[in-house]
């Protein structure tokens, strides 16, 4: 019996130490990226392929000069890059051509990527023009969150979308999101009757974010799917409400759609660079009073994604870093 107690005793305090040691890294790791929302080392600086000239980015700082940004990141997306932004253009040159107020743009941010992904780009900013069509190069492999981080803080919208390289939500389905952003801006800016009133109304500065959610979807992919997919993803979502508390079912879905005023507040603080960077979204957005929709999109799982079961441990280790990160203080939020 005592060989058992200490036997017992003998594990319980390597178990201690391993716990003690694994807090220490997660704080220290923490400690290590408090200025993770510096930009990364990457000009930005544009060259146009026409006249080779060096286009300046502008800074989300600056007034908006276009009403729609769209930031897709794109990491090895050679070949389904090429359906998603073909999509696209068809899209916003039809309703540019039925609406003469509208503009827009799209920038492309490559992730370091190995394949033909910058071909690609550049071969759309040929087509349809530097002002239209942008491409940043990260040079190395950052992440998505950092690609779509460094799109925002150089984008010129009034809105500001992100959406995934593989299209699989469809680009018309950003009419919700912007519908139901304009439908709570007017609901909580009272301009009065004035015209003057109504002249000052500018949807890039309020503050408001729309997620798209593939919620709805739920019961039917929980059927179809395997049994252990269920299970890590129903993990994964209690391991979210633990760290962002409640309000979004669905934060992973990368159809998101911001005003200008809540990408500044937003992606001058995010710090995480990959998974659970839309989690730390929720977080400031809780943090900043930044008002969130959840809508239901359309999406269907296109071949060739890049998350898998390896995936999950740096998931939980990112929103590990993130919780010790915030609640110790050690990650300032710039207001």
């Amino acid at each position: 019996m005592g060989v058992l107690l200490t036997t017992l005793e003998f594990l319980a305090s390597l178990l201690l130490i391993f716990l003690l040691g694994f807090v220490s890294v997660i704080v220290l790791e923490a400690y290590r990226r408090r200025h993770n929302n510096a930009h990364v080392e990457a000009p930005a600086m544009f060259e146009d392929p026409e006249s080779l000239k060096q286009v300046p980015f502008p800074d989300i700082v600056d007034p908006a000069e276009k009403y729609l940004s769209l930031i897709i990141p794109a990491y090895n997306e050679e070949y389904r890059l090429p359906g998603t932004l073909n999509e696209t253009m068809n899209y916003l040159q039809q309703r540019a051509a039925n609406d003469k107020s509208f503009s827009y743009e799209v920038v492309i941010v490559d992730d370091g990527s190995k394949d033909g992904t910058k071909i690609v780009a550049f071969d759309f900013v040929k087509k349809y023009g530097v002002d239209n069509v942008r491409v940043i190069l990260l040079g190395k492999n950052h992440g998505k969150g950092e690609a779509i981080r460094k799109g925002m803080l150089h984008s010129r919208g009034e809105l500001l979308l992100m959406l995934d390289a593989d299209g699989a939500t469809k680009v018309t389905d950003l009419e919700k999101l912007e519908n139901q952003i304009h439908a709570i801006a007017r609901k909580d800016y009272h301009p009065g009757d004035s015209a003057a009133g109504e002249a000052t109304f500018r949807i890039s500065d309020i503050p408001i974010v729309a997620f798209g959610s593939r919620a709805h979807l739920e019961e039917k992919a929980l059927a179809t799917r395997k049994w252990y997919r269920n299970f890590l993803m129903k993990g994964f979502h209690l391991v979210v409400l633990l760290a962002a508390g409640p309000g979004i079912r669905d934060t992973q879905c990368g159809f998101k759609m911001f005003t200008r005023s809540a990408a500044r507040k937003l992606f001058t603080n995010i710090r995480l660079k990959r998974w659970c960077f839309d989690v730390e979204i929720v977080f400031l957005c809780k943090w900043f009073g930044i008002p969130m929709l959840e809508i239901s999109v359309n999406w269907s799982e296109i071949p060739g994604s890049k998350v898998n079961p390896l995936s999950i441990p740096n998931m939980l280790w990112e929103l590990a870093l993130m919780s010790v990160g915030y609640r110790t203080r050690i990650w300032k939020i710039n207001s």
